[in-house]
């Protein structure tokens, strides 16, 4: 089965000069975003990348504690930024500290290619300012209903890649899952779609392949 839709070449983002390159996850509560992370992380690191992790919460260091206790990820590899206010307002309106980690880490390691940032989880209006990453990837779920894609939330229109996880309960929560994906593509313009099971990893090699073909072009 091929999880990953048709799609335009896409402008590759340029990264600036001296630093690594800034992918950005975002999406809702419970979409999968921490789980994602954690499958991207071993992916990056067989093809030699050398890889941060920043993760947003509210007023807890939560999904970063998870990512440094998986034993994926040198633990001090791992910044945790606590927004304290909307998860969306420290990755658009007022990025700074999120622009703070990931400037730490780029001087704490040298060589370093990639940071992936995690927002909070948020709503489907949810976006990333591109003064903070270079590409970014919004995920949703099959279990949160098959209608998302007709909302046309920001997250879902604007976002490089848009990621439909847990596609493996379409059969058990009532999903058309070939009309949600064809959805997705007509409302995003037949821009990015990349279907996960993130629980069990199938999937998440396009994801990788999307981040590299986008932002990491020497290690393609």
């Amino acid at each position: 089965m091929n999880h990953v839709a048709a799609e335009p070449a896409v402008q590759a983002a340029a990264t600036g000069a001296g630093r690594a390159a800034r992918v950005g996850i975002g999406g809702p509560v419970g979409s999968g975003k921490t789980r994602l992370v954690e499958q991207l992380i071993p992916r990056f690191a067989a093809r030699g990348i050398d890889l941060a992790v920043i993760t947003n919460d509210l007023v807890t260091r939560e999904d970063a504690e998870r990512v440094r206790r998986s034993g994926l990820i040198d633990p001090a590899r791992v910044l945790a930024v606590e927004t304290g206010a909307c998860p969306h307002t420290a990755i658009r309106e007022d990025p700074t500290l999120n622009l703070q980690a990931a400037d730490e880490l780029d001087e704490r390691y040298a060589g370093l290619q990639l940071v992936l940032i995690e927002s909070g989880g948020d709503n489907l209006a949810s976006s990333f300012s591109l003064d903070l990453v270079d590409y970014w990837i919004f995920v949703i779920d099959v279990a949160a209903g098959d209608d998302i894609p007709r909302k046309r939330g920001l997250g879902v229109l604007s976002c490089d890649l848009l990621v439909i996880n847990k596609f493996d309960l379409a059969p058990y929560v009532g999903v058309n899952l070939a009309r949600m994906t064809d959805e997705a593509r007509v409302v995003r313009d037949g821009r990015a779609v990349a279907l996960t099971n993130c629980a069990t990893g199938e999937g998440v090699e396009a994801v990788v392949d999307a981040i590299v073909d986008n932002v990491l072009f020497d290690a393609r």
